[in-house]
């Protein structure tokens, strides 16, 4: 089979497909022929050598795949071979061929494609924990988005509207700002041209939000805080500001590191505010937990609630292109790879 390995830290370039073993089949488990994969910039950030759960180089990275199941498993039951499944894993779905863990193994809703399939898990599992499990969104609250034309971003957007009379305030650049309204953005923020929390402030009277959901990191952790009302919730989930470039920057680490806010519980007791921090990635010894919440993300997607925006079907050959445009952050939703 193929396979995308990143062969070192670095930039796009480090990424190559090379011929690979077949994984074993072990009692328990299922073997998938993947039909496609999402990346996230969790990928193009361990690409890089920042993202400290991912394994050395040289290495299969991926968290998710959809595809068929190939061959089951002794001791597998309600999975059987031929059937369409999404699935999750911890590294190594950027793969013609993995073998999954069966209670990591859902089948896909008739109607879903599997480029959709690929692109709902750790998207939509990431957007539904925070807004749902941790942030406990409630009707009528105003919530900020970060990065709100990405993926979690989409699938928060998308999540929050489910929830009668929530406000949704979103950063994006201008170019993507019709797009985000149609997904359910009532207030767009073009971050390069004014200050985001300005522009909240300005445009609730002051009053500021309830949930922040913030992948920015760094002194935005701050700024976010500085932006609830009483009670409100920034949840913490990724440090895109970290990523200054295709290649690690040391100088810029250091200055991101040193930028990082202190939040006390004396402080936060003060304000009558919350910090929580969501990492996926850390869940998975938790897997009915996620399993639990995937499932409730496929009944959404049945009712018609949610739906994965493909950004761009890019096949293995080309993986370098995917992570350059996530980098860039030109994708609007999900990138998926294809063999």
């Amino acid at each position: 089979m193929r396979a995308i390995w990143n062969t070192r830290w670095g930039g796009p370039e480090v990424l190559e497909v090379r011929e690979t073993p077949e994984p074993e089949l072990m009692p328990g488990h299922v073997r998938v022929r993947v039909r496609a994969c999402g990346l996230n910039f969790a990928e193009v950030m361990a690409r890089q050598g920042m993202y400290p759960d991912a394994p050395k180089p040289p290495c299969v990275l991926g968290y998710e795949a959809a595809g068929e199941v190939e061959a089951v498993g002794e001791g597998v039951s309600g999975l059987s071979v031929g059937t369409r499944v999404v699935a999750l894993k911890r590294f190594g779905t950027h793969a013609e061929v993995i073998a999954v863990p069966a209670q990591q193994v859902l089948p896909m809703p008739e109607g879903m494609s599997f480029e959709e399939g690929a692109a709902l898990p750790v998207n939509y599992i990431t957007a539904y924990h925070m807004l749902f499990r941790v942030g406990n969104l409630r009707s009528g609250e105003r919530v900020l988005v970060h990065m709100a034309a990405g993926g979690v971003g989409l699938a928060a957007l998308q999540l929050a509207k489910t929830v009668p009379g929530v406000v949704i305030f979103g950063t994006a650049s201008a170019s993507k700002h019709d797009f985000i309204r149609k997904e359910g953005c009532d207030h767009p923020i073009d971050y390069r041209s004014v200050d985001y929390a300005d522009e909240v402030r300005r445009l609730t009277g002051g009053k500021g939000v309830d949930i922040v959901l913030d992948a920015l990191g760094g002194k935005d952790w701050k700024k976010g805080y500085d932006l609830l009302r009483p009670v409100g919730r920034l949840i913490a989930f990724g440090f895109a500001n970290m990523a200054s470039g295709e290649t690690r920057s040391i100088l810029n680490m250091i200055k991101q590191a040193v930028s990082i806010p202190l939040f006390t519980p004396l402080g936060m007791m003060d304000k009558n505010r919350s910090v929580a921090g969501v990492n996926i990635g850390h869940l998975w010894d938790e897997i009915d937990l996620l399993t639990e919440e995937m499932a409730a993300l496929m009944d959404l997607y049945k009712n018609g609630s949610i739906r994965p925006h493909i950004d761009c079907i890019v096949p293995f050959d080309k993986a370098a292109d995917a992570h350059r445009r996530i980098q860039s952050r030109q994708n609007i939703g999900k990138v998926v790879l294809v063999p």
